[in-house]
């Protein structure tokens, strides 16, 4: 077995188990250890075996998904990956403490199955390395004020494995006169529309899902859409965002270094760029442009990121002024507004 991934597989369905488990042993560097029916079975499982990736459906008899990563954080901190149907269900089980999900396929399907296996097979080998953040609720620290908040700036944030929570946690600390926010977080279509709604509800922020010739105002947050590119337009003093379908860049679509590099191009010093949590180093290059037109930049740190890669990969480059711990972001963003 020597250095292989240890994986756990829990679902309610015996032949969606076998499904995984089968999937993800045709890799040789992934081992799966034990297979669960529900969330007590797996308890016992999790202690025996002692898994290095958990995968977890959320609609399960006995206890769902949902609960079963609240209650199994504080004892057992392993990297659980959600497999479920598209649903608002995800978003909660990623705030509950998941860091990652994969949409159930078309089990009839397959080439939909395939997919499927090809992209949890990379997820597991990237929430491996991944840390379990404690997920303690978000205190708005009420000191915290932008000095300015006119229409002529922008701040641009990245973000991926581990971003949909930072990134919430960011706004909901945030004064709400801001000026405009632009936003890539690497999300399958579908859910970017729901995370928009989501962060609409629950911050005092006006949130949309990205639309061609929206204009960037302040007070208000722009989120890519799932399967296109956003990027930054300038139009006489004020700027409008672009979305369009395009070429993976850095394996993704939307790619943080696209938006970065607009927003170097058509902001230059007017602009604050954020990178946050992430596999990879998407953003990296985009963030260095940034810095080089006179725009400030700020990098998660290694200690509060669930994933250590974006951050990592820009910090490396010289792209990031400021390293903060995710709690100091909100601050350090306003501070710069100063």
């Amino acid at each position: 077995m020597g250095n292989k991934i240890k994986v756990l597989v829990l679902d309610d369905s015996m032949v969606f188990r076998e499904v995984l488990s089968r999937g993800l042993s045709v890799d040789p560097d992934i081992f799966v250890v034990a297979k669960a029916e529900n969330p007590f079975d797996a308890i016992h499982k999790i202690e025996a075996f002692q898994p290095d990736v958990i995968t977890c459906d959320i609609q399960m008899p006995k206890m769902d998904g949902i609960e079963f990563v609240k209650q199994l954080m504080p004892q057992h901190p392993v990297p659980v990956i959600v497999v479920s149907a598209l649903s608002e269900a995800v978003l909660d089980a990623l705030n509950a403490g998941a860091v990652d999900f994969v949409t159930k396929p078309d089990i009839q399907s397959p080439q939909s199955v395939e997919a499927f296996i090809f992209e949890l097979i990379q997820k597991v080998k990237e929430v491996s390395k991944a840390k379990i953040v404690d997920h303690k609720t978000v205190k708005v620290d009420k000191t915290i004020n932008a000095a300015d908040t006119s229409s002529k700036k922008i701040i641009a944030i990245g973000a991926s494995t581990g971003g949909t929570e930072a990134i919430f946690r960011v706004l909901k600390q945030l004064p709400q006169n801001m000026p405009g926010i632009v936003i890539v977080q690497h999300i399958p279509p579908q859910f970017s529309t729901m995370f928009a709604n989501r962060l609409n509800s629950q911050t005092h922020f006006e949130v949309i899902e990205g639309k061609k010739g929206e204009y960037i105002e302040p007070g208000k947050v722009i989120v890519a859409p799932g399967d296109r590119h956003l990027s930054v337009v300038r139009v006489g003093d004020r700027f409008k965002v672009d979305v369009f379908h395009g070429d993976r860049v850095n394996g993704h679509c939307p790619s943080v270094d696209v938006l970065f590099e607009s927003v170097a191009k058509e902001c230059g010093n007017a602009a604050i760029g954020v990178i946050l949590t992430g596999m990879g180093y998407d953003g990296a290059k985009g963030l260095l442009s940034m810095r080089r037109k006179g725009a400030r930049t700020i990098g998660q740190d290694e200690s509060s990121c669930v994933v250590y890669g974006m951050p990592k990969a820009a910090f490396e480059v010289g792209a990031v002024e400021r390293q903060y711990p995710l709690d100091q972001i909100s601050r350090g963003i306003c501070n710069m507004l100063r």
